[in-house]
């Protein structure tokens, strides 16, 4: 089945290889990744599409002495495949395996970690620059597909290579626009003219010749019009007037036009754009189909394409109960609308685009614009929620204060994946959405605990919201709540919900894990008959002073659990507002420590994190027994 795949460890092993034999090995590098994923899910349809591209990279350049920038990471699989990791990829995404992006401390093939997009092309030019000043000639390419290339750092990063004339070559992976067969003729024989070798000496000679007068810039000026005009039409245009040299496009499915022309290209000088066409999902018809589902498919049998769905019967995942709920609360008011930056399938915002498109804006893997946008939409007297996963809101960081809190301008920003996401490592872990917004002045911050009370924080924030209005919410499946026949009702800002009596020991927990919390409690007083104060905060900010109160008066130690990180986070909170008011109270914070949680199932990792239900209640029995030691040396002292 893996004929030459089986031979096949490092890119020096096919350097070799006939043009047949790289087509060979592109269909068992396909195999093998459908194999793999069908039982270990991944990012499988970019890669797909992406193999001739990197196959060819690793046959021509010399790497990892040459540098190979992927942008988002999702197309890497191959590169991985064949830079050592073959057999690891087998533990592609699992704790203790490798990571699903590319990874610098994984391996000197991967040159710049990606896990979120738009980054590829500054960080290629900054790796051609260094590869100047130490005169190595290393040869930089940056590989940037899926939807990056709308992202505003990648137009920064284009901006500043077209005019820096350093030696880079940016590879557009364009699977969403097909080639007009009429044209195609053109476009390959403009290619080929263009990258040949006798074509750039012959240039570059007449140009030299040509000295730096006025006669050299007139007919640089027409022939760069001229060429522009011609290539405009598969849109090299825009490159060309950015300083780039703009080639293609060409079919990047097909190794030999592939190999072809990255052979062309990769001794010419200056700033370069190859424009690639692929096929998303390519040799696995129904990645091809479906090109959405097959973007992460989960898991699936790979001889008939069907896909296994874990089912939890009865139990919604909350980004369906924030899609219904946002429809619902559209039909109710006509002002209120659903941003998206690239993310409506995941977020659950094509529940709304379904049934009122005029009301649902996919900008693009654009956050900032998402962000600034939303409130422009505020501003008018729209009612925005925009929907972000909780990691890719820290590119829009800047926009959230200066846009809406400053202006005090109605946005609900509703962070879904906050927390340990899974998987998809720590890139995608939303864990500092807490230490990051807090600070922002006239900010709500809210974490519910379950399916209902996202309902309604978002009915709230729908009501109430005078400024920034954050809901924070996990990936996945809720606690199995019958919310959707639960009413709305408005939860003041600032108010918790006490969910266990006791004293002593306080908990204040923030979102699900206020429930494994409540577990935790009832099982250490149903064993002791002792129960600790157990609260879901529900408002992280503004915070519930009569909640802090309550807990002074009859508590000698406080719990902070969170789904976030420790460093500035709800734990930081507590012990910030118990040293403001002169309060002497032990504080101790579960959640995520002070470093970045790879990979791993989100059960593991909040097991890492001390987070599930039995190390919760093992803390409680600490605490509660530490409270007894120090009351008993109290006794002991006066007697």
């Amino acid at each position: 089945m893996y004929r030459l795949l089986e031979k096949v460890n490092y890119p020096s092993d096919i350097k070799d290889f006939s043009i047949e034999e790289l087509k060979e090995l592109c269909a068992e590098i396909r195999n093998y990744m459908v194999e793999c994923c069908a039982t270990n899910p991944g990012h499988l349809g970019s890669s797909l599409g992406a193999v001739e591209l990197i196959v060819g990279l690793h046959y021509l350049y010399d790497t990892p002495s040459d540098n190979i920038v992927f942008d988002v990471g999702h197309q890497a699989y191959a590169h991985k495949i064949l830079t050592g990791r073959k057999e690891l990829f087998r533990l592609n995404r699992k704790k203790d395996g490798i990571s699903g992006f590319t990874k610098r401390d994984e391996s000197e093939y991967d040159v710049f970690g990606a896990g979120h997009s738009s980054t590829s092309i500054s960080a290629a030019l900054g790796l051609a620059k260094a590869a100047e000043f130490d005169g190595s000639g290393r040869k930089t390419v940056a590989l940037i597909g899926d939807g990056a290339l709308s992202g505003g750092l990648a137009f920064e990063g284009l901006n500043n290579a077209g005019s820096s004339k350093t030696d880079i070559l940016v590879i557009i992976n364009d699977n969403n626009i097909s080639i007009d067969r009429n044209i195609g003729a053109i476009h390959e024989h403009l290619l080929r003219l263009t990258t040949d070798p006798t074509y750039n000496k012959i240039k570059k000679h007449i140009w030299d010749r040509l000295g730096d007068g006025a006669i050299r810039k007139f007919m640089q000026k027409f022939v760069v019009s001229t060429k522009s005009n011609i290539v405009s039409a598969s849109g090299g245009a825009l490159f060309e007037a950015m300083g780039f040299r703009y080639f293609g496009p060409i079919d990047g499915n097909d190794i030999a036009q592939v190999t072809d022309t990255l052979r062309r290209l990769k001794d010419l000088k200056g700033p370069r754009i190859l424009h690639t066409i692929t096929t998303k999902g390519k040799g696995y018809a129904p990645a091809e189909e479906d090109q959405t589902i097959w973007h992460a498919p989960g898991m699936f049998d790979p001889v008939t394409g069907k896909r296994i769905i874990p089912s939890r019967p009865g139990i919604s995942r909350y980004q369906d109960v924030f899609g219904e709920v946002l429809l619902e609360l559209a039909r109710q008011d006509s002002r209120i609308v659903g941003v998206t930056p690239a993310m409506a399938s995941g977020c659950g915002m094509n529940i709304l685009a379904k049934e009122m498109p005029e009301r649902f804006f996919d900008v693009g893997i654009e956050e900032e614009h998402a962000v600034t946008f939303s409130a422009g939409l505020a501003a008018g007297g729209m009612k925005p929620f925009c929907n972000i996963y909780s990691s890719f809101s820290q590119r829009a960081y800047d926009q959230i204060i200066h846009d809406v809190a400053l202006q005090h301008l109605p946005v609900v920003l509703c962070f879904d994946r906050s927390g340990l996401v899974g998987e998809d490592g720590a890139t995608h872990h939303g864990v500092f959405d807490i230490a990051a917004y807090r600070a922002i002045p006239g900010t709500i911050i809210a974490a519910p605990k379950d399916e209902t009370e996202l309902k309604n924080l978002m009915y709230t924030a729908s009501r109430t919201v005078t400024g920034p209005f954050i809901i924070r919410y996990p990936r996945g499946y809720g606690e199995g709540k019958d919310w959707r026949e639960a009413g709305f009702s408005i939860l003041e800002p600032g108010r918790s919900e006490k969910i266990l009596d006791g004293k002593d020991v306080a908990v204040i927990a923030a979102g699900p894990v206020a429930n494994r919390a409540a577990e935790a409690g009832a099982e250490y007083r149903d064993k002791t008959g002792k129960s600790p104060l157990i609260y879901n905060i529900r408002y992280i900010k503004p915070l519930d002073e009569d909640m802090m109160q309550e807990i002074f008066d009859r508590c000698d130690s406080i719990i902070t659990i969170e789904d976030g990180c420790l460093a500035g986070g709800l734990y930081g909170e507590i012990a910030e507002y118990a040293a403001a008011h002169g309060r002497l109270i032990r504080i101790k914070g579960i959640g995520v420590p002070d470093r970045f949680i790879s990979q791993g199932s989100q059960s593991e990792l909040r097991k890492e994190c001390l987070l599930d239900r039995e190390d919760i209640l093992d803390t409680i029995a600490k605490e509660m027994q530490e409270v007894r030691k120090k009351g008993q040396k109290v006794l002991e002292s006066q007697n």
